[in-house]
C-alpha cells in the first residue's frame, strides 16, 4: 500500500484579513467576481461570459486533496468586510518554485489588499519555496506595482493567453528569491 501525503492548506493570518483555503460557501461571490469583465480580463484563466459550471469546477479543484495549486481566500469578515475580496494562488512548480497569481474583486482595487495578499503569503511561504514567479500583463500595471513592492524582481517580457480576450497578451514576469 502507498501512502500518498496530502497537502494541507495553512490560514494565513493578518490583522486585516485572513487568507484561507476555499470553501463550497465561496461560489456565489467568486461566480460574481468571475463575471465582472473588468477581473476576467486580467487574467489568463477566467472566460468571460462564464460558462455555466466553470466556477463549481472551479472550486472543486481547488479543495481536491490531488491538486496542483492552492487557493486562498481574502477573508475580511474579522475587520467587517466581505468574506471574499479576491483569490490568491500558489501553483506548484519543480525544483521547489511555485507561480503567484491574484484578482481582486473591484470594489477593494486601491486599498492595498493585493500589495497585504501577496506579501502574507510570501512571508509565510506555506510550500517552503526557493522561488516565487509572477506575471501580469503589461496593461495591468498596478498588479506589476504590487509586485515590485513586495521585493518581486523583473525577469522579462513573455506572453501569455487570456481566455477572456481570447488572444495572447504581452506580460511581465518577476521572481523573488526566498
Amino acid at each position: 500500500m502507498e501512502m500518498k501525503k496530502i497537502p494541507v492548506q495553512a490560514v494565513i493570518e493578518t490583522e486585516r484579513f485572513d487568507l484561507r483555503p476555499l470553501r463550497r460557501s465561496d461560489m456565489g461571490l467568486i461566480e460574481l467576481y468571475f463575471a465582472d469583465a473588468r477581473v476576467a480580463h486580467m487574467t489568463t484563466s477566467i472566460p468571460h461570459p462564464v460558462p455555466p459550471g466553470v466556477t463549481e469546477a472551479f472550486v472543486t479543484r481547488a479543495m481536491a486533496d490531488e491538486r496542483d495549486e492552492d487557493v486562498w481566500a481574502m477573508d475580511g469578515s474579522k475587520s467587517g468586510a466581505s468574506e471574499l475580496m479576491g483569490l490568491i494562488s500558489l501553483e506548484r512548480m519543480d525544483r521547489e518554485q511555485s507561480e503567484v497569481g491574484y484578482w481582486v474583486a473591484p470594489p477593494y482595487w486601491n486599498t492595498g489588499l493585493a500589495s497585504d495578499a501577496v506579501q502574507a503569503l510570501v512571508e509565510a511561504n506555506p510550500m517552503h519555496n526557493k522561488t516565487m514567479f509572477a506575471s501580469v500583463f503589461q496593461d495591468n500595471p498596478a498588479s506589476a506595482r504590487v509586485l515590485t513592492h513586495c521585493g518581486f524582481q523583473y525577469l522579462g517580457d513573455a506572453e501569455s493567453f487570456s481566455l477572456a480576450r481570447d488572444t495572447t497578451v504581452p506580460t511581465w514576469t518577476y521572481l523573488k528569491k526566498l
